[in-house]
């Protein structure tokens, strides 16, 4: 199903296939646009900077966590290429973010015997000294009893055969998000949450979690699919398992930091703004190379291809989000600061580097009718649900939001790890996703009417 719709919107053998259809047959796409479209998606498929700008971004900056001193690195970064572009207008505005960091961590078995478990902290958690416990095993937040009283539960969810990427991550993400504190208020003393892709190769995956203002706060770590169908197994058969679990992370307070952006000024309805975003943080384990630096690039290359052809009437806004990994604060800013003004819709690339699938949209059925001509041309159909964290603050403005999809099965293999690096990405879907992007950013600064609301 994926490579029968790639081939039908007319990605074809890991290149962008230019000038599929006449100008004349897509429709509300006139000659003088469809000739633009082109130019931008030929430029694309030749760019020669989007490969060694990810690559300086993950290979010399790395794991960015918002207010750390790489993510602050990223900025200045991102604040000079964007610069040296040529862009007439880049700036920065204030985010204050809150910084965790996780420092080293470490799980053992010492029942049935010792084994070494492969374990991340999630995002927020408290540290753990020695907290050792026996392991009870739950489905998932609602099994939770007063039978989890003084031990550690692992949540290792019940994942039905045929569950897609984004299903099985489902799975894994509530009880991340909401697992330990649940546990917490039952008398738990830490929480393990199994990682829940199809392709785990002993990788955990780790991710934000939240306490509730009720109860205490237990520690909660992320495990490997390997340790925990293991001690699950184990479990089921009536054998016990003791877990010993030492996690070093801490507090350190609020960090000032920024979004970034850069704007195309439109020459005609310029108050209207079409917004481009990705998030420039990522977590500490692994390079942040599809999750988001991917994204970082189809923002910054789009927008210097849109540059080199004449100015649209609608403005083109690129964003650069902080945070959006530990609070969404870059978008929370974004929107204060920026949401009274007239969007006429917002973009997002938060999916990885793959070659492009869809654009998921969340908008009114009116908006999504009045998208879906103008999607035609960047070769990427429209399917209903999605849009984008970043730009999800945007919602109660009315603006459509719209996200780039790409290959989910491949970015939920090594998203939130320590295997989200550079070599994971191939240059040429790269190009792919800024063809992509600069494509339907066009269209849409070039649209002849707003959306109905």
């Amino acid at each position: 199903m994926l490579v029968r719709s790639l081939v039908l919107c007319g990605w074809l053998s890991g290149s962008v296939v230019m000038g599929q259809a006449a100008p004349g047959d897509r429709p509300g796409v006139d000659a003088a646009a469809g000739a633009a479209v082109t130019r931008l998606q030929q430029a694309a498929s030749q760019d020669e900077l989007a490969w060694p700008r990810l690559a300086y971004l993950c290979d010399r900056i790395g794991g960015r966590p918002a207010g750390s001193p790489a993510f602050a690195e990223a900025v200045r970064w991102a604040v000079e290429t964007l610069r040296a572009d040529g862009h007439a207008r880049v700036w920065r505005e204030p985010v204050t973010v809150r910084r965790w960091e996780r420092g080293t961590g470490r799980a053992v078995t010492t029942v049935p015997y010792e084994r070494e478990l492969s374990v991340l902290a999630l995002g927020g958690s408290v540290p753990a000294a020695g907290v050792e416990g026996l392991v009870v095993v739950k489905a998932g937040v609602a099994d939770l009893g007063p039978d989890v009283q003084g031990k550690i539960v692992l949540f290792a969810p019940e994942i039905p055969a045929g569950a897609t990427a984004g299903e099985r991550y489902g799975f894994f993400g509530r009880a991340r998000s909401e697992g330990v504190s649940a546990a917490g208020r039952h008398g738990a003393i830490a929480v393990l949450v199994a990682s829940t892709p199809e392709r785990s190769l002993s990788t955990p995956h780790t991710g934000s979690m939240r306490y509730g203002a009720e109860g205490p706060e237990i520690p909660g770590a992320a495990l490997a699919a390997e340790d925990a169908s293991w001690m699950a197994r184990l479990a089921a058969s009536g054998v016990e398992v003791r877990v010993r679990l030492d996690l070093q992370s801490r507090e350190l307070g609020t960090v000032e930091t920024s979004n970034v952006l850069a704007e195309i000024p439109g020459t005609g309805n310029a108050g209207e703004i079409v917004v481009v975003g990705a998030h420039l943080d990522s977590w500490d384990v692994g390079q942040g190379a599809h999750d988001d630096g991917a994204g970082v690039i189809h923002v910054i290359e789009a927008l210097r291809l849109l540059r080199g052809l004449p100015a649209p009437p609608r403005t083109i806004r690129a964003v650069l989000f902080a945070n959006e990994e530990f609070g969404l604060d870059g978008g929370k800013a974004y929107a204060a600061a920026h949401g009274s003004e007239p969007h006429l819709a917002a973009v997002e690339s938060d999916m990885g580097g793959f070659r492009p699938h869809h654009w998921g949209v969340a908008a009114t059925e009116a908006q999504i009718a009045w998208l879906r001509p103008l999607a035609v041309s960047s070769g990427v159909p429209v399917q209903v649900g999605g849009g984008g964290a970043d730009i999800s603050p945007l919602e109660p403005h009315g603006v459509p939001r719209i996200g780039l999809v790409g290959d989910v099965d491949r970015y939920f293999d090594v998203h939130h790890t320590r295997a989200d690096t550079l070599d994971k990405v191939d240059p040429d879907e790269l190009r792919q996703g800024i063809a992509a992007l600069a494509s339907l950013a066009w269209e849409l600064a070039n649209a002849p009417a707003p959306p109905p609301s």
